[in-house]
């Protein structure tokens, strides 16, 4: 399946949940593997990303019992881990090979990793640097740029760390290794990013304290053993929220979504392009507020401006965002965006080439970028570069076209939303 064709869909309508949340994924498999105990992770997403943070922390030791959508992890400790024998394998999953970075700092052994052609071309001295600083060794292709990384840790030192970038994962590869010293580590974000870790963390035992911008950990405390319910990931429902405003007569329901305040920044753009989404049925789960949406189409969308603090909390929905603003009245403006040219692909200039070929005017900045709404899409043959998040907002345009469009390596969306396409078939069958 790695070509799909796709038409202008004629209905959309239905309820479906999200598949479990990535992001939580990964930490729950982390933070249960460096917990003392047995630890349950229920509504496991089942996606090539997160089965790499599985199989690395099977390569360091744990035994994790998978049984489908629950998974049975037996963690021995925060300084419980074995040295592996191999290369650790981190596919495509920028946030194994971050994350997976600050545990390994802490560890008095040798370490190596690795992933895919695209993850080997992911800067990785964002994380070096500061895990240098605490005392790890670490070296990597390019002048210590770019995977693979050989790690050898161990010994590290608390220090306070003013990030120069937004980014959850370099955050939380830092909150990790804090775990391993002995005393006061502090980070500083230049504005607020995606908090899961300091969210989860203290749930597992960590001594975490969060003051503003300011994120403190305290070593030398263990981790005990929890469980875990995954809610619905929200980067992966926005897909089928915007194609609700973009198809007339539209109506989704989307089931069980997480809605942590630092992941829903595409919310409050899509509220101020003149959209209404309802949102019902709000409560909590394992800490995170989860509630179920409500939208229909075709909203008659206006273009914005975007830039500063809220641009973290949409990062994800970035590719999505633009297929909106495709289609809304007027110019939408992104800027202070560059994180965008280091993901999965170079985001900004993918859906610039992509959009282009279905009639849309877009103007490329280096951190950002301007598109000038048609309210009009033509069907035209387009490529994923690879990246999931690309694949899906192209399905979401082609639903949304005139003519057919087809979609080249449409097997990227399996890294985080296997049964992308089925779903979009059920809603517009």
């Amino acid at each position: 399946m790695d070509r799909i064709e796709l038409n202008r869909a004629k209905v959309f309508k239905g309820e479906f949940s999200p598949p479990p949340d990535k992001s939580i994924s990964h930490r729950s498999v982390i933070f249960s593997s460096l917990a003392k105990g047995t630890s349950t992770v229920r509504n496991f997403l089942r996606a090539e990303d997160t089965f790499s943070t599985m199989n690395a922390f099977r390569s360091l030791g744990i035994e994790i019992i998978d049984e489908g959508a629950t998974l049975t992890i037996h963690g021995k400790g925060v300084r419980g881990l074995s040295e592996p024998g191999d290369v650790i394998d981190c596919g495509n999953s920028g946030t194994t090979i971050r994350l997976l970075s600050g545990v390994l700092a802490g560890n008095p052994f040798f370490s190596v990793l690795t992933g895919d052609r695209s993850l080997r071309t992911r800067p990785m001295g964002r994380v070096i640097r500061p895990l240098s600083l605490m005392g790890a060794h670490i070296i990597a292709r390019d002048d210590s740029r770019y995977p693979p990384l050989a790690i050898k840790g161990g010994n590290l030192s608390p220090i306070t760390y003013v990030m120069p970038v937004a980014s959850a994962q370099v955050k939380s590869a830092l909150l990790l290794a804090g775990l391993y010293t002995e005393g006061d580590m502090e980070i500083v974000e230049p504005v607020r990013s995606r908090d899961h870790s300091e969210k989860m963390l203290p749930a597992f035992g960590a001594d975490i304290t969060v003051d503003g911008l300011r994120i403190t950990v305290r070593g030398g405390r263990e981790l005990r053993a929890l469980d875990t319910l995954v809610p619905g990931d929200f980067s992966s429902a926005a897909f089928f929220i915007v194609a609700a405003l973009l198809i007339p007569g539209a109506e989704i329901t989307a089931k069980n979504v997480g809605l942590n305040p630092t992941r829903t920044g595409l919310l409050e753009v899509l509220k101020n392009m003149g959209a209404s989404i309802g949102i019902g049925n709000v409560r909590d789960v394992s800490g995170e507020p989860v509630a179920d949406l409500f939208c229909k189409g075709r909203a008659d969308l206006k273009g914005v401006s975007i830039s500063g603090e809220i641009v973290p909390s949409l990062i994800d929905e970035f590719p999505i965002l633009c297929v909106a603003a495709a289609l809304a009245e007027g110019t939408t403006v992104i800027r202070g965006a560059e994180e965008l040219r280091v993901k999965e692909s170079d985001r900004i200039k993918t859906m610039t080439a992509e959009l282009r070929k279905m009639g849309v005017a877009i103007e490329e900045y280096p951190d950002g970028l301007s598109i000038r709404g048609t309210g009009k899409l033509h069907g035209a043959e387009v490529e994923s570069h690879g990246d999931h998040r690309i694949a899906m907002s192209m399905a979401v345009a082609a639903l949304a076209a005139g003519g057919r469009t087809v979609i080249n390596g449409a097997s990227a969306v399996d890294i985080s939303f296997p049964g992308f396409f089925d779903l979009i078939g059920r809603l517009s069958s």
